[in-house]
């Protein structure tokens, strides 16, 4: 009876590799309903979820056969992969073939549904490469949300722009700058710009860096000006490199209702104001009325 199971997965993984070869759309989904199905017959031929959980040699067996047959790439790790993959897609959440094999060996770490629907629907939404979507999961995205969040995309319930950014920001530093002054931080996005828009969210729009406003005779510069075109607001951030102070908020909603005073459109809402700092500090939030200004750490990678 197994060797009719192991007949069967050879034929799979005989039919991935046959795609491969053949390079149009189908591949991914070719590869990824494969790697289910074998996935399914690991399981019932180890006598279905519940004795498969304890293990046994039929994997090893398997892989050995499979490595002599049809050479490597067929590892024990590799056929629990997709047994694990079978077990977790066979619970609820939808296959998609919009990201690779390769993402969803990054997200086979996760037992909670939940976290994985979230890392998938990120990755299509921001077409996240691998290596980029590992950088998310480490920074512990999904886990950082708040409990109000973490529901509304259960129940998907849609989120408010201030909702859907992450926390902490991943920031990338190549050229492994000492941020040291809050001037090297606004080098180092402005370096990779788009890829800061990107991570900040949605329809994030790049409207001016140290933009300046007048208010009387002073001079004030914003960090940065931004526009969120999905939620037609204005998008104002600054940046500290220290803890977050209680006078930070006063600056930054100072200058939120000059940009709502002064360059609003009368078509869209309110400024949004985010504080990117190095640690946030509890107590100067919780005490903050105004409910468009969040703290947002970074991370520099």
């Amino acid at each position: 009876m197994q060797e009719n199971y192991y007949d069967q997965i050879k034929e799979r993984i005989i039919e991935v590799e046959t795609t491969e070869k053949v390079k149009n759309y189908t591949i991914n989904r070719v590869k990824l309903e494969n790697y289910y199905e074998i996935g399914r017959l690991i399981i019932e031929a180890q006598g279905g979820k519940e004795r498969a959980k304890y293990g046994n040699n039929l994997i090893r067996n398997y892989s050995d056969k499979l490595t002599i047959e049809l050479g490597k790439g067929y590892s024990t790790r590799m056929l629990k992969k997709m047994r694990k993959f079978y077990l977790l897609f066979q619970k609820g959440p939808t296959m998609s073939a919009k990201i690779t094999w390769s993402h969803y060996e990054e997200l086979l770490k996760f037992n909670d549904i939940n976290i994985i629907n979230y890392y998938i629907n990120l990755t299509i939404k921001q077409n996240l490469s691998v290596r980029e979507l590992r950088k998310r999961i480490t920074s512990k995205e999904y886990e950082n949300l708040d409990e109000n969040t973490k529901l509304k995309l259960i129940e998907n319930k849609e989120l408010s722009i201030i909702e859907k950014i992450p926390n902490p920001i991943i920031i990338d530093n190549p050229n492994h700058y000492e941020i040291e002054r809050e001037k090297t931080l606004h080098k180092l996005i402005m370096e990779q710009l788009p890829k800061f828009l990107k991570r900040l969210g949605d329809s994030y729009m790049y409207v001016g860096d140290e933009y300046p406003i007048k208010i009387g005779n002073k001079n004030n510069y914003i960090d940065f000006l931004l526009y969120n075109k999905k939620y037609k607001a204005y998008v104002v951030v600054e940046l500290k490199i220290r803890n977050l102070k209680k006078e930070d908020i006063g600056q930054i909603t100072y200058y939120m209702n000059y940009i709502d005073t002064e360059e609003k459109d009368i078509t869209d809402n309110k400024t949004i104001g985010i504080i990117l700092g190095y640690n946030d500090n509890d107590f100067v939030m919780k005490y903050c009325s105004d409910d468009r200004v969040v703290f947002r750490e970074y991370v520099i990678n």
